[in-house]
């Protein structure tokens, strides 16, 4: 049981390309990605971070291939994750050869920093002969010299024409199972980049604010920044760039998406700041529950109210509802509808129990 959306988001019309297992554009899901810290030549590391970041809800993970180690290391990592792994190449064109052979899914490259025209086709001959894909990642910070001069500076036309001219190298080399991203650390400059961009090509986009910060700082920016394109029907993938663990970074891509109802997976709380009306601690129960209940993977809406103002009118639209009521008797809603009093010192194991039992019968 939710809320019917008042607004439905009408997603920009986009190429499919493949990331694997993973489909990328068209009517498919975004999808959520993050990218590993460890150092890829670790890889008893690197695969239990990976499995971690799978385990929070990431659909697609990066790791770092800055030299011949760390891309061999790609082949045994590969055999133990479940999600496919996108091989992050900066410069040399034959660590982005060795990434496709060794079990990448998807290489991001700037193809104007590989090199000369043979180098290229080298690469994209790889990723051909490996089923790998591309992602085309052009960044404010490191933008070709030419057009940096050209532009003055960083600029939303500088990075569009970036992007251009790299969808042409692939292009021309019939290469078209490819993604592009076009990222600042600028909010304002991000969105208006990708809205240029996404009027003048069809291929599926990669949305980020590019180093954003810290938790609170970057969930914010890149809230505000990636919220405003989704709502345009802008975006294809995601990704959260925060200075923390990388399971966080998936956390709040999963949450912005769900907030604009183009995801659903595990609980949706709806809650209240808390007040002097609430009749039971909001805010840690929440907490609580928070973390007692994100095993669950099935969509499921629970609502936790601490008073009788709200508290019926928003249980009546979720699955699972509390609302706080005088003396410790709470009353419990299931599908909307009031179902039983609840001891305040009872509530986190019965909305435990239930939510775990709406979502066994959800799944059936």
């Amino acid at each position: 049981m939710s809320l019917r959306p008042f607004r439905d988001i009408k997603r920009r019309k986009t190429k499919v390309i493949n990331v694997g297992r993973v489909k990328i554009g068209g009517d498919n899901p975004i999808s959520v990605q993050s990218m590993t810290n460890t150092l890829t030549t670790d890889v008893k590391a690197t695969i239990k971070q990976i499995n971690d970041i799978t385990e929070e809800g990431a659909d697609i993970v990066r790791v770092s291939c800055p030299d011949e180690s760390s891309t061999l290391a790609l082949k045994e990592i590969i055999k133990h994750v479940s999600i496919p792994v996108v091989a992050d190449i900066h410069f040399h064109y034959k660590r982005a050869i060795e990434a496709a052979e060794n079990g990448a899914s998807c290489l991001r490259i700037n193809p104007g920093n590989i090199g000369d025209a043979s180098k290229i086709h080298e690469v994209l001959k790889a990723a051909k002969n490996n089923n790998c894909s591309i992602r085309i990642g052009v960044n404010a910070g490191s933008l070709e010299k030419d057009i940096l001069e050209k532009f003055k500076e960083p600029c939303p036309e500088a990075l569009v024409e970036s992007a251009q001219r790299n969808i042409k190298i692939l292009e021309d080399k019939d290469f078209f199972n490819f993604k592009i991203s076009v990222k600042s650390s600028d909010v304002f400059l991000s969105i208006a980049a990708y809205r240029q961009l996404s009027k003048v090509t069809n291929y599926p986009l990669h949305l980020g604010i590019t180093e954003a910060g810290s938790f609170v700082s970057g969930s914010i920016k890149s809230s505000i920044g990636l919220g405003s394109l989704l709502m345009d029907g802008i975006g294809d993938t995601i990704r959260i760039s925060l200075s923390d663990n990388p399971t966080q970074e998936v956390k709040i891509g999963n949450e912005i998406l769900k907030s604009l109802n183009l995801r659903n997976r595990g609980v949706k709380i709806i809650s209240c700041p808390s007040c002097a009306r609430q009749a039971f601690e909001v805010i840690d129960t929440v907490k609580i529950l928070e973390e007692k209940l994100a095993h669950i993977k099935t969509p499921i809406t629970l609502s936790i109210i601490g008073c009788v103002v709200n508290g019926p009118g928003e249980a009546a639209m979720t699955d699972v509802g509390i609302t706080g009521g005088g003396k410790g008797n709470n009353m419990l809603y299931l599908s909307g509808v009031q179902n039983e009093k609840v001891l305040t010192k009872d509530i986190i194991n019965k909305v435990i129990s239930e939510v775990e039992k709406k979502a066994s019968e959800l799944e059936k």
